[in-house]
């Protein structure tokens, strides 16, 4: 099968960055498929316009993306991003596309091709838009809400497959009255293979830091949102300074708080002593990472909307065999609470988050125990698990469009 795929934020395992769209579609095409990828080349990493990544043809758009920007900024970028996809789509043959949000604006291109070429769509859905932007006030004009609403029940209509990345999304497009038949949930993807390393690579990766030794580590990975709230992680690094100084707190990334979060450690004078920042990692160096943290986190402002979220950061900490904390309730906390492989704790306590967590660290026997429930839990999420139920959602929607058209 000839498989167009639109994804605006593809990274291979050299870039930093989600790999699940470089995971399945190498899949695909050890399989027999041919893979079209038309990506940005948004982080300034790509080798060239046009490469050949394990066998997936890859189109890159060279235009930058940075969380920092303005939302000005962002609509600019993906209105390129059609237009790129739209001139390289057009010159291309394929049986079926595959088209993967965020952002939503990715459907414009997906239903032009749908409908111009007459082909089945599988749609997958990473983030509830345009709920999730709503509710943090990212988009407010009624008109571009309806607009937003509107192009959301569109892509649905009009997809053979919705391919969701937790069960909170499925519940919420089934209430919206989609039916069950289109819905596959697929979540993130725990790479246990590439994440199972020996304990001399964290400590390798231990030993590139002079502040860092022995000490318990606290790592986050990702964005630096406005979204991730990690004012409270800052706080929460203050509190726990009271009771235990040889915690350490890596944060690894960037985004539109990155300055704000920054002054802020500065100003509780933990800045560079028992916290600090360094930028992004590539995707093959974060179970280097990982396996030198004591604890990972996840973090989100309070929003039910976020309850539903997927993040990455989540499944590679279990695939990694960490205790993971996040500071949000819904699926991934009861998970947590059902498995014992992490620490829930409240939204919007950092002293008794601090405490709980200072509780853990101090004990090796609780961190033991998680690290192993973690690591068991990673296999419900496991990538060749998750890539058979992609490939099934692709091959139900091709067999479902043959056989309207026969």
């Amino acid at each position: 099968m000839n498989i167009l795929y639109l994804h605006q934020y593809f990274n291979t395992p050299s870039m930093p960055g989600s790999t699940r769209s470089y995971e399945f579609a190498r899949r695909l095409v050890s399989r027999g498929d041919t893979i079209h990828m038309v990506t940005s080349d948004w982080q300034g990493l790509a080798p060239s316009r046009f490469s050949i990544e394990k066998g997936i043809y890859v189109y890159w758009l060279p235009v930058s993306y940075a969380n920092r920007m303005s939302i000005t900024q962002r609509i600019l970028i993906f209105i390129k991003y059609i237009w790129y996809t739209l001139k390289v789509g057009s010159k291309l043959k394929y049986d079926l596309v595959v088209a993967s949000s965020t952002p939503l604006s990715v459907a414009l291109p997906a239903l032009w091709f749908k409908y111009k070429n007459k082909v089945p769509l599988v749609f997958e859905v990473r983030d509830l838009w345009p709920q999730l932007p709503i509710a943090v006030g990212a988009i407010k004009s009624p008109l571009l809400i309806w607009l937003a609403c509107k192009l959301e029940k569109m892509v649905y209509q009009a997809s053979q497959q919705v391919v969701l990345l937790s069960e909170g999304m499925h519940a919420e497009l089934l209430k919206n009255g989609v039916p069950n038949k289109k819905l596959s949930t697929i979540t993130n993807l725990s790479d246990i293979e590439h994440f199972n390393v020996a304990s001399e690579e964290g400590q390798r990766f231990r030993q590139n830091f002079s502040w860092l030794t022995n000490q318990p580590l606290v790592v986050y990975t990702g964005a630096f949102g406005r979204i991730n709230g990690l004012s409270y992680l800052i706080e929460m690094a203050l509190e726990i300074k009271k009771l235990n100084q040889d915690v350490r707190f890596l944060l690894v990334g960037d985004g539109y708080e990155r300055d704000q979060l920054s002054h802020l450690a500065e100003k509780y004078g933990i800045l560079n002593k028992t916290l600090f920042f360094i930028n992004y990692l590539p995707k093959d160096q974060m179970p280097a990472l990982l396996s030198a943290a004591t604890v990972t986190t996840s973090f989100f402002i309070d929003l039910p909307e976020m309850q539903n979220n997927s993040a990455n950061k989540f499944f590679d900490a279990l695939a990694a065999g960490r205790p993971i904390m996040i500071n949000y309730g819904g699926w991934q906390a009861d998970l947590l609470c059902e498995t014992k492989a992490g620490l829930v704790v409240p939204a919007d306590d950092p002293r008794t988050a601090a405490e709980q967590l200072n509780t853990l660290i101090s004990d090796q026997t609780d961190l033991r125990k998680m690290a192993t429930a973690s690591k068991q839990l990673a296999s419900r999420f496991d990538v060749e698990t998750c890539f058979k139920l992609f490939a099934k959602s692709i091959d139900t929607a091709y067999d479902i469009h043959q056989s309207n058209i026969s």
